[in-house]
């Protein structure tokens, strides 16, 4: 018995140890990501950047790019990205909450940034860790024109009035569409979820003669 628990320690002991060893053998983040800017590589993978994105590796920043020279690491500020600008109305952008960042890069310009993303206008509740921090498009929104990002009142989305109706009844239905209309382009079917009816005396005299089904 003291024999099979002292062999559970060390295999236990042996995994820990293979587990540590392969952390520490990890690529940092500033290993990973690094880029020959001549050549447009990343030394370690190999691999190169797509031809459109040379033009933003060469002409914008990368985030920690940005944090690297800020007061506190730029926490509290927002920070918003090219793409975003150039696709949507709406603001969308990153207000920083935590930096973590990796000292043994050069220049500290590499690490991970958490925070609370509002995207097309809508802010999320929760706090959560950035993504594609090492993308070359991250542009800092200066102060006095933050209100502008903040401020802004997303417009209500309309309310649902159609549904898709369920999978075997869509099928019967397509079914029917096109046997009767043949090679003509037919149109999703879809289920009203509201029903104008004009109640005028009409209509309760033909409920009254009906009758309620039971």
């Amino acid at each position: 018995m003291v024999k099979k628990k002292r062999l559970r320690l060390i295999a236990e002991m042996a995994r820990k140890i293979r587990a540590y060893r392969e952390l520490k053998s990890r690529p940092r983040e500033s290993q990973k990501y690094a880029l020959d800017y001549e050549t447009m590589k990343r030394p370690h993978t190999g691999k190169m950047l797509p031809v459109l994105a040379w033009q933003d590796v060469r002409r914008e920043s990368r985030l920690f790019s940005l944090l690297a020279g800020m007061r506190m690491f730029g926490v509290g500020r927002l920070f918003t990205r090219k793409s975003w600008l150039e696709d949507h109305t709406e603001p969308s952008y990153w207000q920083i909450t935590k930096v973590k960042v990796d000292y043994t890069a050069e220049n500290m310009d590499h690490g991970k940034a958490w925070g609370i993303l509002t995207y097309k206008g809508k802010q999320e509740s929760e706090v959560k860790e950035m993504d594609k921090v090492m993308y070359h498009d991250w542009r800092l929104i200066p102060k006095h024109i933050e209100h502008q990002f903040k401020d802004f009142e997303p417009i209500p989305e309309p309310p649902v009035t159609y549904v898709p109706y369920p999978p075997l009844l869509r099928a019967m239905i397509l079914a029917q569409l096109r046997k009767a209309g043949g090679s003509a382009v037919i149109k999703e079917p879809t289920l009203p979820l509201k029903r104008d009816v004009l109640l005028n005396k009409d209509y309760f005299r033909r409920q009254e003669e009906e009758g309620t089904s039971v």
